[in-house]
């Protein structure tokens, strides 16, 4: 199973590199592509953030020969309409998501830094928004990384895999994760 990240708006490169050693574990290939594309349309004045899956689909309409799951990270803070903010959005059953490491970083909530944790909770929303590209919905187990994270300590109180339930889900679908 392969994946390709496209850092869009993203600088954290160190933070890129934690994150394909951990995928590694996941994905059989992990290739970074830097995308040409203007978002900039997508950018919402009054609530001062980037529309989801307008991002999404503009990625989608240049990079759907690319073979495997297709996994766009930022530093942008997104939303949905019917949303403040989100950490991620995905296709269900589909190959396309998006993470934002916006609202992931200790220091939007607190004066702190703190690497390790910002590697984790951007692990978990990674793995949360491929799981919805695998089919998976939410799931009602606290600790599971499907489970729906509308704050940040959500985030930090689930695991960063699926529980058995979800698990079965997965390999019911004859996906090798």
């Amino acid at each position: 199973m392969s994946l390709t990240i496209l850092p869009l708006k993203f600088t954290n490169y160190q933070l890129l590199e934690d994150l394909k050693v951990r995928l590694s574990f996941h994905f059989n290939t992990i290739k970074v592509i830097i995308p040409e594309i203007n978002i900039e349309e997508t950018y919402n004045v009054q609530r001062q953030q980037y529309f989801s899956t307008k991002i999404i689909e503009a990625v989608k309409s240049v990079y759907s020969e690319t073979e495997g799951n297709i996994l766009i990270i930022t530093e942008m803070d997104l939303f949905v309409p019917v949303l403040t903010h989100i950490y991620g959005e995905a296709e269900l059953r589909g190959r396309f998501s998006i993470v934002s490491t916006c609202r992931l970083h200790e220091e939007f909530y607190t004066s702190e830094r703190n690497t390790e944790l910002l590697l984790e909770r951007t692990f978990k929303e990674i793995m949360h928004e491929i799981g919805h590209n695998f089919g998976l919905l939410h799931c009602k187990d606290w600790q599971c990384v499907m489970h729906s994270s509308s704050g940040i300590e959500e985030v930090d109180l689930k695991h960063s895999l699926y529980c058995e339930n979800c698990k079965s889900i997965i390999k019911s679908k004859e996906i090798t994760f």
